[in-house]
């Protein structure tokens, strides 16, 4: 396979300047918005710094997930100055309310809506941007807000181990590591619903960061009632309030042996970008580590 890519390489064209220029005004910096070669109902954006193929160290990749409200162009640009100055690329998927036709504006947040996996959509989405810009990014941050914070919260428990960094953002609802519940309060039959054992060991190992305003109180958008298309038994238990949901997320993953880091942010409501200046001194501290043991590696493996 790899002779068959080098005979390609050796045999494709040069670019034009006309490929390059729209390479540097569509793919490098705030890119424009491309729909998902694996499924084009779902679409993405990117921040990739300039100076991408002149860094002196790896890329490595962030993800943020957007809220209910979609906003995922608004955090590609919060991001922008912190990928620039840090050598990370930014993907921020869009997940479009009611792909099946249904105004369904919330199906992401739980991973699966029908024949749809939206765990599987981001990976794939990861895949292609690590293929366009020559980029390893078999492990990303991951960070969301509101219904992005529900996404990432199951998305950590399903795949901790493409994980370098992993950060929760005020969950409406979460989803405890808890045996004696269901999913998708809890993680009781966890295997069966998606055909892999939750992987504590790798859980462990991850970083974890949640966040919410100290101001985020208000609490019609996120109490469950019966009847309604999330209902079910324990699904107001961890808490009435945002602050206090996460709180009991952050103790069932000390609980398993998980380290967490919970900011709480003082005069906050519920306002994600108001956040990210926190998640972001997280993930620098983490990719700060990251790298000092890259370099360590790399001085081992040198002969």
């Amino acid at each position: 396979m790899s002779e068959v890519l080098s005979a390609n390489a050796a045999t494709a064209p040069s670019p034009s300047f006309g490929d390059k220029r729209a390479a540097a005004i569509y793919d490098l910096g705030h890119s424009t918005i491309f729909a998902s070669r694996t499924d084009p109902r779902f679409s993405y954006c990117t921040y990739a710094p300039p100076h991408l193929h002149e860094a002196k160290q790896p890329m490595q990749l962030v993800v943020v997930v957007h809220g209910t409200g979609r906003a995922f162009t608004e955090y590609r640009d919060a991001f922008a100055a912190f990928a620039k100055w840090n050598d990370c690329i930014v993907l921020c998927p869009l997940f479009p309310a009611g792909p099946q036709g249904d105004g369904n504006r919330d199906g992401f947040k739980h991973l699966r809506e029908a024949d749809i996996r939206y765990d599987q959509i981001l990976l794939s989405m990861v895949d292609e941007v690590a293929v366009k810009f020559g980029c390893d990014f078999s492990k990303f941050a991951l960070f969301g807000y509101s219904g992005g914070g529900q996404f990432v919260n199951r998305f950590g428990l399903l795949h901790p181990e493409r994980l370098w960094a992993l950060s929760i953002g005020a969950p409406g609802s979460v989803t405890l590591i808890d045996p004696q519940q269901d999913w998708w309060v809890g993680v009781r039959d966890f295997e069966k619903r998606f055909g892999k054992p939750l992987n504590l060991a790798a859980l462990k190992e991850l970083p974890v960061h949640m966040v919410v305003g100290k101001a985020d109180m208000e609490t019609w958008e996120i109490t469950h009632r019966e009847g309604g298309k999330f209902y079910m038994a324990g699904a107001n238990d961890a808490g009435s309030t945002r602050p206090e949901r996460l709180e009991t997320l952050r103790k069932s993953f000390v609980q398993a042996g998980v380290n967490v880091t919970l900011d709480l942010v003082d005069n906050v409501p519920h306002d994600g970008l108001a956040c990210v200046g926190t998640v972001q001194d997280f993930l620098a501290a983490v990719l700060g580590d990251l790298r000092i043991d890259q370099r360590r590696q790399a001085i081992s493996r040198a002969p």
